[in-house]
């Protein structure tokens, strides 16, 4: 069908471009969908976030490789370079009427927007997030922190939570983190389901 071709096969364009696993959107899709449902939306929209969210990084097939692929830390004007992702993301997706890409486009465009208003590319604040990209937001930053990339080593468990305890109401929803917290063993079991060493077999 349309929908699992969609999310298996275009969300990890983006990824295949930063040297990320395909098992990274699978991970985020599948916590995405879980938080949805204990969130309390509805079956429809808790499925359409899980078709959508893997698109969340789409933007990045225009970023350069020497900002995408650095092996380090970026620098302020590399760093000004790679958040220019969400909105390029945003406008590949815009224009349909299609709800699964009107949700993709939502995804891509707010998902590094932060509760504080402090996030990019708009400076949304509380409620004026989308509640896709609050939910993305949690999904994508606990895996990414408990990933290896380019430019680090994988977070322990304890760090994760201490950061999510820390950015609840600052970075993150604060009901999207208690659902987080409260259900931790479910997305560590997600996690586990989807690892990267599983995609290597």
């Amino acid at each position: 069908p349309y929908t699992t071709l969609f999310r298996s096969r275009f969300g990890e364009i983006g990824e295949a471009r930063n040297k990320e696993t395909g098992q990274h959107v699978k991970r985020v899709a599948e916590y995405s969908r879980l938080l949805a449902q204990k969130y309390g939306l509805s079956d429809e929209d808790s499925q359409l976030v899980f078709v959508a969210s893997p698109m969340h990084d789409i933007g990045k097939v225009s970023i350069p490789d020497r900002v995408l692929l650095k092996p380090g830390k970026l620098d302020e004007e590399e760093f000004e370079i790679m958040k220019t992702h969400a909105e390029i993301g945003a406008k590949v997706l815009s224009g349909s009427k299609r709800k699964i890409i009107e949700a993709s486009a939502i995804i891509a465009s707010q998902h590094h927007e932060k509760y504080n208003g402090k996030g990019y590319p708009k400076g949304l604040k509380g409620d004026q997030i989308h509640i896709f990209g609050r939910i993305v937001a949690i999904a994508d930053v606990f895996d990414a922190l408990g990933s290896d990339r380019p430019y680090k080593k994988a977070w322990e468990l304890e760090k994760i939570l201490e950061l999510f305890h820390k950015e609840r109401g600052e970075h993150f929803d604060p009901l999207l983190t208690d659902i987080f917290l409260n259900n931790f063993a479910d997305f560590i079991d997600i996690r586990d389901q989807y690892s990267d060493e599983i995609e290597e077999i």
